[in-house]
């Protein structure tokens, strides 16, 4: 089990959605290529980061750094309002460090409030008030599927695709290893509205593995957002984006194999969650996701338990490869 109970405060930093997550890296513009193959939509440059979208109304939802050094610059939540914003960075414990409110130099604007991982020393951002983008048309196809008994395409009637990047509509969870899962577990849970979907254990009933969504009571959201896992050194695990469907997601598969991008995993089906992964390496070696058909669940649903091992991971796909598993 986890160790104990999470000392809550009387009040909990209320997060809203995941917004987005920085990255940096000292081959800015092979990152810049990967990006747009992904289905990033490139928004703007300011000083030396570059900022990309998906097709939805999020300002931006990745945003690359150019910098003498390849590593993770953390992932950013939006919160119910600014007095979030204060009463985080008055709040969290001294060993994160937390910032003062400070204004966003960034697409959209707002407000934004940045802590370090009191365990490891990841940053974690935190944001309110920016404005929102117009969603963009990604010119999908209208699909009608003809199944063994019902056919719902009429005659002379094609499905017709064009080869393109998998269009990423929105960030939706990120990962990381961290050096002592309890102490991070004890962390998020108390200081955030973070509510385990999945715990996972090993075989001493250790609890390892958490998968966050975020309790936003009767609302429905999606199964995880924020997922981390013990392991001997810290690091980025990777960042998933959703993007439109199955037909889109293995377009997108087959245009990055073309373009002579390494794919880490997938196509697959996840147990947990339930979504379609495909896991691909950037050009830094980062791993980035593109899923469909994920969970959505509310506070109805309990946390679930499960011990550790391979076929936890996936129902259908590859094996799950070693490279993944670090």
């Amino acid at each position: 089990m986890t160790s104990g109970h999470p000392s809550n405060p009387a009040k909990k930093i209320q997060l809203v959605r995941i917004a987005h997550v920085f990255y940096k890296h000292q081959k800015i513009e092979d990152a810049k290529g990967f990006m747009h193959n992904f289905g990033f939509q490139e928004t703007e440059t300011i000083g030396k980061t570059t900022y990309f979208r998906g097709y939805g109304t999020e300002p931006f939802v990745l945003a690359i750094e150019a910098s003498d050094k390849t590593e993770f610059g953390g992932a950013a939540f939006a919160v119910e309002s600014e007095e979030d914003l204060v009463y985080a960075s008055k709040s969290l414990p001294a060993s994160a460090k937390a910032t003062d409110v400070y204004d966003l130099q960034t697409p959209g604007g707002g407000k934004g409030v940045t802590f370090y991982d009191p365990v490891d020393g990841f940053p974690f951002h935190l944001v309110h008030g920016q404005t929102p983008v117009e969603a963009r048309d990604p010119h999908f196809p209208i699909l009608k599927v003809n199944y063994p008994t019902e056919k719902n395409r009429g005659p002379n009637q094609f499905q017709r695709f064009q080869k393109r990047p998998a269009p990423v509509h929105k960030l939706g969870h990120f990962g990381m290893c961290v050096t002592d899962f309890a102490a991070c577990y004890d962390f998020y849970s108390s200081h955030f509205n973070f509510f385990p979907s999945e715990l996972v254990h090993d075989a001493d009933g250790v609890d390892k593995t958490v998968f966050f969504r975020l309790n936003r009571g009767a609302d429905f959201v999606d199964h995880h957002c924020f997922f981390f896992f013990e392991g001997p050194k810290m690091h980025v695990h990777h960042s998933s984006f959703e993007t439109h469907d199955f037909d889109t997601q293995v377009l997108g598969h087959d245009w990055l194999r073309d373009k002579g991008y390494t794919n880490c995993w997938g196509v697959g089906r996840h147990v947990m969650g339930s979504q379609i992964f495909d896991y691909w390496f950037d050009p830094s070696e980062f791993i980035l996701e593109h899923y469909v058909d994920g969970d959505l669940l509310d506070m109805n649903e309990p946390t679930h338990r499960t011990k550790a091992g391979p076929g936890n991971l996936h129902v259908w796909g590859p094996e799950v490869p070693d490279t993944f598993l670090q």
